[in-house]
């Protein structure tokens, strides 16, 4: 299994890639393709021991930043590492592409060069979320920011075959994320997907129905479904929210000497706590709907949110996730929606 890693991407690039990638290599024994400048790449590599072969440097000149719009980056920047990386998952010389770089950028240029499953409209960025008994599996957290019913239906058969075969759900619960649980409830969007993800529980799909926010982590849900803009929403709250949690934890033991004391005692559960809620342990969210696997991971990515991007990165692929998403369209079939 090899790893095609954008070396340019990320609020620290290269610095931040390639420690993720060296440590990756460490832990988990992967072959590493690292993308960017070769000059700039090769002097921070040079910084690290590692085994030789474990780690290949392919150059890209061009530099793609957060700011540079994706139909710029498409039609300007032709020797990105983005551009290189996924001609290189294309051809076959990688099983994976990782990026950490401009995610309009990464998504355009994935599209472009790798082109979507076939019976797939959109494809969609997803996020795992822990809950009170895993995790849940949200999608779309920001690729598509205006949806039609037939696309939350699709999200719904990727999802599907993500949860089933990378995180081992065995009958993946299914949700549509709405105001209510009724089927009368939402919007007209939730409410005509509704129609449709019922449609194609007659055929087998597990869709239990409407989940509400709450859902997302009382872990009633193992998938749940809604268009970009409200799941970057919920995506940006939860960040949000869990650090606001570890800080006020964190403040709240060093104000009382007792507490200190008692902390002591509970650093297990602490770490236990932190581990859950850091976004690091996730690694990055895979691109759901495209050809080839792809993984796009925060911009502030510290290096071990990179070597865990590369971790799921590589379940990815050798759960064939693709393939399955491939098969669960011809198992459901695909509805028309408007």
């Amino acid at each position: 299994m090899r790893v095609i890693l954008d070396a340019m991407g990320g609020d620290k690039a290269p610095y931040v890639p390639v420690l993720g990638a060296v440590q990756a290599v460490k832990e988990f024994g992967y072959r590493i393709i690292l993308v960017g400048r070769e000059e700039v790449v090769k002097k921070e590599l040079d910084k690290y021991s590692f085994p030789a072969s474990s780690i290949e440097i392919v150059n890209a000149e061009d530099m793609v930043t957060m700011e540079d719009q994706p139909s710029e980056v498409l039609k300007k920047k032709r020797n990105s590492s983005l551009h290189v990386g996924t001609k290189l998952l294309k051809s076959g010389e990688g099983d994976v592409f990782v990026s950490a770089g401009n995610t309009g950028a990464v998504m355009a240029v994935s599209l472009f060069t790798l082109g979507r499953i076939k019976g797939i409209d959109r494809p969609a960025i997803s996020a795992i979320l822990p809950n009170l008994k895993s995790q849940t599996f949200l999608l779309d957290v920001g690729a598509n920011v205006d949806c039609k019913p037939v696309h939350l239906f699709q999200f719904a058969i990727m999802g599907e075959a993500y949860a089933r075969y990378v995180l081992k759900e065995e009958n993946p619960r299914i949700g549509l994320l709405s105001i209510g649980e009724e089927d009368t409830k939402g919007n007209e969007l939730t409410k005509e997907t509704f129609k449709l993800l019922a449609m194609a529980r007659e055929r087998g799909l597990n869709f239990v129905g409407n989940a509400e926010g709450r859902d997302i982590y009382n872990g009633n849900f193992d998938v749940i479904v809604c268009d970009g803009f409200v799941g970057n929403v919920c995506l940006k709250l939860s960040e949000s929210v869990a650090k606001i949690l570890a800080k006020i934890l964190k403040e709240e033991i060093e104000k009382h000497f007792i507490s200190r004391l008692g902390a002591i005692t509970l650093i297990p559960a602490i770490k236990g706590f932190k581990k859950r809620i850091d976004y690091a342990e996730w690694g990055g969210a895979p691109l759901l709907g495209l050809k080839k696997p792809v993984i796009i991971a925060h911009g502030s990515s510290n290096a071990k949110a990179i070597k865990n991007a590369l971790r799921v990165g590589v379940e990815f692929a050798e759960t064939k996730v693709v393939e399955h998403i491939e098969e669960n369209m011809g198992k459901y079939g695909k509805i028309d929606g408007n």
